[in-house]
Protein backbone atom coordinates (compact mmCIF):
# COMPACT_ATOMS: atom_id res chain seq x y z
CA UNK A 1 0.00 0.00 0.00
CA UNK A 2 1.21 3.37 -0.73
CA UNK A 3 2.21 5.88 1.86
CA UNK A 4 1.15 8.88 1.63
CA UNK A 5 2.69 12.72 1.84
CA UNK A 6 -0.28 13.43 4.64
CA UNK A 7 1.58 10.89 6.95
CA UNK A 8 4.78 11.56 6.13
CA UNK A 9 3.87 15.14 6.99
CA UNK A 10 2.18 13.99 10.26
CA UNK A 11 5.73 11.78 11.09
CA UNK A 12 7.22 15.04 10.43
CA UNK A 13 5.36 17.25 12.77
CA UNK A 14 5.56 14.49 15.32
CA UNK A 15 8.96 14.01 15.42
CA UNK A 16 9.52 17.52 15.37
CA UNK A 17 7.65 17.56 18.80
CA UNK A 18 9.16 14.80 19.99
CA UNK A 19 12.71 16.45 19.47
CA UNK A 20 11.65 19.70 21.21
CA UNK A 21 11.52 17.47 24.48
CA UNK A 22 14.50 15.18 23.38
CA UNK A 23 16.91 17.23 21.60
CA UNK A 24 19.06 18.18 24.36
CA UNK A 25 19.90 14.15 25.40
CA UNK A 26 20.29 13.58 21.40
CA UNK A 27 22.45 15.88 20.29
CA UNK A 28 23.93 17.48 23.16
CA UNK A 29 21.73 20.67 24.00
CA UNK A 30 22.55 24.13 24.39
CA UNK A 31 22.34 27.03 22.07
CA UNK A 32 24.47 27.16 19.16
CA UNK A 33 28.24 29.22 19.66
CA UNK A 34 27.90 32.57 20.15
CA UNK A 35 29.39 35.34 18.61
CA UNK A 36 33.14 35.75 18.94
CA UNK A 37 33.82 32.25 19.69
CA UNK A 38 35.97 29.85 17.45
CA UNK A 39 33.33 26.62 17.50
CA UNK A 40 31.02 26.25 14.37
CA UNK A 41 28.28 23.65 15.52
CA UNK A 42 27.12 21.52 12.25
CA UNK A 43 24.61 18.94 11.86
CA UNK A 44 25.27 16.37 9.35
CA UNK A 45 23.89 13.61 7.50
CA UNK A 46 25.79 9.72 8.34
CA UNK A 47 26.46 9.54 3.98
CA UNK A 48 30.12 9.74 2.58
CA UNK A 49 29.39 12.72 0.24
CA UNK A 50 28.33 14.87 3.51
CA UNK A 51 30.69 13.00 6.27
CA UNK A 52 33.98 12.95 4.22
CA UNK A 53 34.00 16.56 3.05
CA UNK A 54 33.04 17.77 6.35
CA UNK A 55 35.95 15.95 7.79
CA UNK A 56 38.44 17.57 5.57
CA UNK A 57 37.02 21.33 5.91
CA UNK A 58 37.38 20.30 10.53
CA UNK A 59 41.04 19.53 9.36
CA UNK A 60 41.30 22.83 7.41
CA UNK A 61 39.55 24.83 9.59
CA UNK A 62 41.40 23.29 12.89
CA UNK A 63 44.75 24.61 10.86
CA UNK A 64 43.30 27.90 11.39
CA UNK A 65 42.25 27.91 14.98
CA UNK A 66 38.66 27.02 14.29
CA UNK A 67 36.60 23.77 15.53
CA UNK A 68 33.89 22.66 13.54
CA UNK A 69 31.52 20.55 15.65
CA UNK A 70 30.09 18.09 13.94
CA UNK A 71 27.24 15.90 15.00
CA UNK A 72 26.25 12.84 12.51
CA UNK A 73 22.50 11.67 12.19
CA UNK A 74 20.29 9.68 9.59
CA UNK A 75 17.29 11.51 10.34
CA UNK A 76 16.23 14.31 7.66
CA UNK A 77 13.52 16.45 9.93
CA UNK A 78 15.53 17.14 13.15
CA UNK A 79 18.53 18.83 11.66
CA UNK A 80 16.37 22.01 10.54
CA UNK A 81 15.14 22.30 13.83
CA UNK A 82 17.70 22.60 15.81
CA UNK A 83 19.69 24.87 13.32
CA UNK A 84 15.82 27.52 13.54
CA UNK A 85 15.99 26.72 16.88
CA UNK A 86 19.32 28.00 17.19
CA UNK A 87 20.53 24.69 18.66
CA UNK A 88 23.14 24.50 15.69
CA UNK A 89 24.97 27.32 13.40
CA UNK A 90 24.57 25.19 10.19
CA UNK A 91 23.08 21.63 8.46
CA UNK A 92 24.86 19.95 5.75
CA UNK A 93 22.02 16.92 4.78
CA UNK A 94 19.57 18.17 2.32
CA UNK A 95 18.93 19.54 -1.48
CA UNK A 96 17.02 23.35 -2.35
CA UNK A 97 14.29 21.81 -3.16
CA UNK A 98 13.81 19.41 0.05
CA UNK A 99 14.41 22.78 2.23
CA UNK A 100 12.06 24.96 0.73
CA UNK A 101 9.19 22.76 1.00
CA UNK A 102 10.27 21.71 4.60
CA UNK A 103 9.89 25.70 5.50
CA UNK A 104 6.67 25.25 3.73
CA UNK A 105 5.25 22.50 6.14
CA UNK A 106 7.30 23.19 9.13
CA UNK A 107 7.57 26.95 9.31
CA UNK A 108 11.29 27.03 10.44
CA UNK A 109 13.57 29.45 9.92
CA UNK A 110 16.67 28.33 7.81
CA UNK A 111 18.00 29.24 4.26
CA UNK A 112 20.27 28.24 2.01
CA UNK A 113 23.81 29.24 2.91
CA UNK A 114 25.74 27.70 -0.16
CA UNK A 115 25.95 25.16 -2.71
CA UNK A 116 27.51 21.95 -1.90
CA UNK A 117 27.37 19.56 -4.34
CA UNK A 118 24.49 18.17 -7.52
CA UNK A 119 22.20 15.56 -6.51
CA UNK A 120 20.84 13.40 -9.49
CA UNK A 121 18.89 10.58 -9.57
CA UNK A 122 17.55 8.38 -11.59
CA UNK A 123 14.88 5.10 -11.92
CA UNK A 124 16.97 1.64 -11.22
CA UNK A 125 15.44 -1.64 -10.93
CA UNK A 126 17.29 -5.08 -9.91
CA UNK A 127 14.60 -7.34 -12.35
CA UNK A 128 15.02 -4.87 -16.00
CA UNK A 129 18.05 -3.50 -17.97
CA UNK A 130 15.88 -0.57 -20.09
CA UNK A 131 12.05 1.51 -19.31
CA UNK A 132 10.42 -0.30 -22.19
CA UNK A 133 10.76 -4.22 -20.34
CA UNK A 134 8.74 -2.67 -17.34
CA UNK A 135 5.86 -4.86 -17.61
CA UNK A 136 2.09 -4.14 -17.12
CA UNK A 137 1.20 -3.53 -13.66
CA UNK A 138 4.71 -2.83 -12.72
CA UNK A 139 5.65 -1.37 -9.20
CA UNK A 140 8.13 1.44 -8.74
CA UNK A 141 8.88 3.47 -5.83
CA UNK A 142 8.85 6.40 -5.32
CA UNK A 143 10.42 8.93 -2.00
CA UNK A 144 7.42 10.23 -0.28
CA UNK A 145 8.59 13.81 0.54
CA UNK A 146 7.06 16.07 -1.16
CA UNK A 147 10.10 17.57 -2.72
CA UNK A 148 11.06 14.70 -4.40
CA UNK A 149 7.77 12.96 -5.34
CA UNK A 150 7.51 13.85 -9.01
CA UNK A 151 11.21 13.33 -10.09
CA UNK A 152 11.03 9.50 -11.14
CA UNK A 153 7.23 10.82 -12.31
CA UNK A 154 9.25 13.54 -14.71
CA UNK A 155 11.61 10.88 -16.14
CA UNK A 156 8.91 8.14 -16.81
CA UNK A 157 6.94 11.35 -19.05
CA UNK A 158 10.17 11.73 -20.63
CA UNK A 159 10.94 8.60 -21.43
CA UNK A 160 7.45 8.31 -23.17
CA UNK A 161 5.53 5.50 -20.76
CA UNK A 162 3.93 8.09 -18.68
CA UNK A 163 2.18 11.59 -19.57
CA UNK A 164 1.52 13.96 -16.32
CA UNK A 165 0.76 17.42 -16.57
CA UNK A 166 2.66 19.20 -18.81
CA UNK A 167 4.40 22.41 -17.92
CA UNK A 168 4.55 21.83 -14.15
CA UNK A 169 6.96 22.67 -11.88
CA UNK A 170 9.05 18.92 -11.13
CA UNK A 171 9.10 19.79 -7.62
CA UNK A 172 5.16 20.12 -7.59
CA UNK A 173 4.64 17.23 -9.73
CA UNK A 174 2.88 14.24 -7.58
CA UNK A 175 0.50 11.06 -8.27
CA UNK A 176 -2.18 13.32 -8.63
CA UNK A 177 -0.27 14.83 -12.13
CA UNK A 178 -0.60 11.65 -14.21
CA UNK A 179 -2.99 11.53 -17.04
CA UNK A 180 -2.32 8.78 -18.89
CA UNK A 181 -0.70 5.61 -17.79
CA UNK A 182 -1.05 2.85 -20.33
CA UNK A 183 1.03 0.21 -18.72
CA UNK A 184 -0.68 0.13 -15.58
CA UNK A 185 1.85 1.10 -13.46
CA UNK A 186 1.65 1.13 -9.24
CA UNK A 187 3.61 3.65 -7.35
CA UNK A 188 4.51 2.83 -3.65
CA UNK A 189 5.48 6.07 -1.69
CA UNK A 190 8.35 5.14 0.50
CA UNK A 191 11.03 7.51 2.81
CA UNK A 192 13.76 8.51 1.04
CA UNK A 193 16.56 7.08 2.99
CA UNK A 194 14.25 3.38 2.42
CA UNK A 195 14.71 3.51 -1.73
CA UNK A 196 17.72 1.41 -2.27
CA UNK A 197 16.46 -1.17 0.64
CA UNK A 198 13.28 -1.36 -1.71
CA UNK A 199 14.66 -1.50 -4.66
CA UNK A 200 14.91 -5.51 -4.55
CA UNK A 201 10.96 -5.75 -3.56
CA UNK A 202 9.70 -3.44 -6.55
CA UNK A 203 10.46 -3.51 -10.27
CA UNK A 204 11.84 -0.14 -10.19
CA UNK A 205 12.83 2.30 -8.25
CA UNK A 206 13.38 6.25 -7.81
CA UNK A 207 17.46 6.71 -6.12
CA UNK A 208 19.60 9.55 -5.56
CA UNK A 209 23.33 8.78 -7.07
CA UNK A 210 24.45 8.45 -3.77
CA UNK A 211 21.82 6.14 -2.46
CA UNK A 212 22.45 4.00 -5.46
CA UNK A 213 26.71 3.67 -5.04
CA UNK A 214 25.89 2.46 -1.57
CA UNK A 215 24.26 -0.77 -3.19
CA UNK A 216 26.80 -0.74 -5.53
CA UNK A 217 24.87 0.69 -8.51
CA UNK A 218 26.12 4.06 -10.49
CA UNK A 219 24.38 6.02 -12.99
CA UNK A 220 25.05 4.13 -15.96
CA UNK A 221 23.27 1.57 -14.41
CA UNK A 222 20.45 3.63 -14.07
CA UNK A 223 17.34 3.03 -16.49
CA UNK A 224 16.72 6.73 -16.52
CA UNK A 225 18.83 9.58 -14.78
CA UNK A 226 18.45 13.05 -15.19
CA UNK A 227 20.32 15.75 -16.86
CA UNK A 228 22.25 18.26 -14.94
CA UNK A 229 19.91 21.17 -15.43
CA UNK A 230 16.36 18.75 -14.52
CA UNK A 231 18.21 18.34 -10.99
CA UNK A 232 18.77 22.21 -10.88
CA UNK A 233 16.21 22.32 -7.61
CA UNK A 234 18.33 19.29 -5.90
CA UNK A 235 21.72 20.44 -5.35
CA UNK A 236 22.45 19.91 -2.17
CA UNK A 237 22.98 22.87 -0.06
CA UNK A 238 24.65 24.29 3.72
CA UNK A 239 21.52 25.15 5.59
CA UNK A 240 21.94 28.05 8.07
CA UNK A 241 20.29 30.66 10.15
CA UNK A 242 19.07 33.58 8.25
CA UNK A 243 22.40 36.35 8.71
CA UNK A 244 24.59 33.18 9.33
CA UNK A 245 26.89 34.26 5.77
CA UNK A 246 26.93 37.68 6.92
CA UNK A 247 29.37 36.15 10.13
CA UNK A 248 33.22 35.41 10.33
CA UNK A 249 31.73 31.78 10.84
CA UNK A 250 29.49 31.27 7.68
CA UNK A 251 32.53 32.65 6.01
CA UNK A 252 35.48 30.82 6.84
CA UNK A 253 32.60 27.83 6.68
CA UNK A 254 32.51 28.35 3.24
CA UNK A 255 36.17 29.00 2.43
CA UNK A 256 36.82 25.20 4.30
CA UNK A 257 33.30 23.70 1.96
CA UNK A 258 34.79 25.11 -1.30
CA UNK A 259 37.73 23.91 -0.59
CA UNK A 260 40.69 22.34 -3.30
CA UNK A 261 40.38 19.39 -1.23
CA UNK A 262 37.04 19.08 -0.76
CA UNK A 263 36.78 19.48 -4.77
CA UNK A 264 39.25 16.93 -5.49
CA UNK A 265 37.37 14.43 -3.30
CA UNK A 266 33.83 14.90 -5.08
CA UNK A 267 36.12 14.89 -8.40
CA UNK A 268 36.93 11.01 -7.20
CA UNK A 269 33.60 10.05 -5.54
CA UNK A 270 31.37 7.82 -8.15
CA UNK A 271 34.06 9.36 -10.65
CA UNK A 272 32.60 12.53 -10.47
CA UNK A 273 28.75 11.99 -10.96
CA UNK A 274 28.05 14.61 -8.50
CA UNK A 275 29.35 17.83 -9.51
CA UNK A 276 30.27 20.62 -7.61
CA UNK A 277 28.21 24.14 -8.83
CA UNK A 278 29.97 26.17 -6.72
CA UNK A 279 30.35 28.70 -8.89
CA UNK A 280 26.52 29.26 -10.04
CA UNK A 281 24.10 32.02 -8.30
CA UNK A 282 22.25 30.68 -5.61
CA UNK A 283 20.28 33.22 -5.42
CA UNK A 284 19.10 33.41 -8.93
CA UNK A 285 18.83 29.51 -8.98
CA UNK A 286 16.35 29.73 -5.99
CA UNK A 287 14.34 32.16 -7.61
CA UNK A 288 14.29 30.31 -11.37
CA UNK A 289 12.87 27.13 -10.03
CA UNK A 290 10.76 28.51 -6.98
CA UNK A 291 7.80 30.69 -8.72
Amino acid sequence: MAVSRRTFLTFAAGSAALLGLTSCGLVGGGEASGTGDKTIKIIVTESAPSQEPTKIAQKLLAEKGWKLDATYVTDIVQPNHVVSNGEYDANFFQHGAYLEQFKKDQNVDVDPAFYMYSSPAGVYSKKYDSIKELPNGATIALPVDTANNGRALALLDKAGVLKVTPNKSVIRLSQNDILENPKNFKFVEVDQQSLSKTLPDVDAGFLFARLGAEIGLNPDDALLFEKEEEALPYINIIGAKPGFMDTEKGKVLEEAYHSDEVKQWYADYLDGALGTPWARDLEADFATWNK
